[in-house]
Formats: C-alpha cells, sequence, structure tokens
C-alpha cells in the first residue's frame, strides 16, 4: 500500500482557506481540519466571531476579515494570505445566505444578492486561488452545497438555485482542474443543528416532527457529521475522489 492508517486521513502539512469559518458549519469544518493536522485560516465578514471562533481553534487557526462579494479584493486574497501565513492547499466554499420569500414578492436585488454570495463569489474566489493551488501538494476545492441542490423547496429560489449551481461548478471543475492534480468535491448538508436551524424550527414543533420523520436515521446531523466529510474529502484517503458531491443527511434524500 501506498497508504496507511491513519495517515491517509492525516492534514498534516495542509493549509486551508474556509468562508463562512467563523460559525455554523464552516467553523465545524475548521475544528475537524485542526483535529487532523491542519493549519485553517476562517475567513468571514464578522471580525468579533472570527476572533472568538479562533479562541477555541487553537494555535493552528488563524483569521481574515473578508466579503466574498468583494470580487477586487478576492483577486488579491492569494498574495495577501501567502504573505502573512503561506499558500493554500485547500479552498473550501462556504459562505452563505439566503433569502425567503415567495418568487412573486422576491425583489431582483435579494436573488442577485443570494446568487452573488454563493455563485459569483466562489468562481471569484477558485479563479483566484487556482495559480496557487496547483503548486501545492494534494490540492483540494470543496463546495459546501446543500439538499436544495436536489429537492425542491418552495420560498427559496435564490438559495435552491445558488445551492444548484454548485453541483454543476464540482462537476465542471473537476474534470477542467484535474489534470492540474486539483480535484473537486462538494458536501451536500441535510438538516443539521444549527442556531439557525435551530431558530427556524423553534417556534413550529410540526414543522420539526415533520423534519425529523422524513430523516430514516431519526435524527438531525450534528455540525461535526459535516466538519469530518470536509476532512475526509480534503485528505489523502481521498485522492481518488473528484466530481463527488457526499450527501451527509441521515438518509433524507432517500427518505422524502
Amino acid at each position: 500500500m501506498t497508504l496507511a492508517f491513519p495517515d491517509a486521513f492525516s492534514l498534516k502539512g495542509h493549509r486551508a482557506l474556509i468562508t463562512g469559518g467563523g460559525s455554523g458549519l464552516g467553523l465545524a469544518m475548521a475544528h475537524c481540519m485542526v483535529a487532523a493536522g491542519a493549519e485553517v485560516i476562517i475567513a468571514s465578514r464578522n471580525e468579533a466571531k472570527l476572533i472568538e471562533a479562533c479562541s477555541t481553534l487553537g494555535p493552528n487557526a488563524s483569521y481574515i476579515v473578508h466579503d466574498v462579494t468583494d470580487f477586487d479584493r478576492t483577486c488579491d486574497l492569494p498574495g495577501v494570505i501567502a504573505e502573512t501565513t503561506g499558500p493554500i492547499s485547500c479552498l473550501v466554499n462556504n459562505s452563505g445566505g439566503t433569502a425567503k420569500y415567495p418568487v412573486d414578492e422576491m425583489s431582483l436585488r435579494d436573488f442577485q444578492n443570494v446568487m452573488d454570495t454563493h455563485v459569483t463569489g466562489a468562481f471569484a474566489l477558485v479563479s483566484a486561488f487556482v495559480p496557487q493551488l496547483e503548486t501545492q501538494n494534494s490540492p483540494s476545492i470543496l463546495f459546501t452545497a446543500s439538499m436544495s441542490s436536489f429537492l425542491g423547496i418552495p420560498n427559496v429560489i435564490g438559495y435552491s438555485a445558488a445551492k444548484s449551481a454548485y453541483v454543476g461548478m464540482v462537476r465542471a471543475l473537476s474534470t477542467e482542474l484535474a489534470p492540474k492534480s486539483i480535484r473537486v468535491n462538494g458536501i451536500a448538508p441535510g438538516w443539521v443543528d444549527t442556531a439557525l436551524s435551530r431558530t427556524a424550527l423553534s417556534t413550529d414543533p410540526e414543522r420539526k416532527a415533520k423534519v425529523i420523520g422524513r430523516i430514516p436515521m431519526g435524527r438531525m446531523g450534528d455540525t461535526e457529521d459535516i466538519g469530518w466529510a470536509a476532512a475526509f474529502l480534503t485528505s489523502q484517503a481521498a485522492r481518488y475522489v473528484t466530481g463527488q458531491i457526499l450527501a451527509v443527511d441521515g438518509g433524507a434524500l432517500h427518505g422524502f
């Protein structure tokens, strides 16, 4: 064997940039990747959250304040990061946001804001970082997709369109970047126990029961379920995995 356990799952020697890394799934990914040996740089617009998050991550974590819709600054980001912490070998596109409206009430601006945050922001980051990634050992790109990439969920057309775009981006980029030895994959989380989901379900017990009832494993996911999936997909254990969307949803896509 050219790889052995547990070294195949180690991220030692890797440095990852995780957008939306100050809380929720992004922070969980950061914790799991640090535990696997990686250095992480977490990014978001909220510096206070980033500082608090770094205090829980330990010495192998740093942060950078960045708005993924600031496309001009994104172009400069690889150079800034290379000078301050060193080049990255893993890019995690995890920034998110949504606007919940019926389609006939959603403004074009609201729709465009969601698309800019998810799709255009991710494109700009990938475009900017590919030259840096291809110089690194075992580089990879990861997208946080969603069940909304595959299911028709009402009143979130912008979010659903953006997350569906991630599926296409993963497939297209995986074939384009394979000759550069850059792997590209995605994770499609189901319902995960985060502050956002707890808020969404806390006032509607009937909806919560309906959600849980549609998950074959009978519970919502933990954030670390997503974090460990990210650690796996960016490790050497997944060195022959590219162009895939890994559903981490307790079987929900098959239980609906």
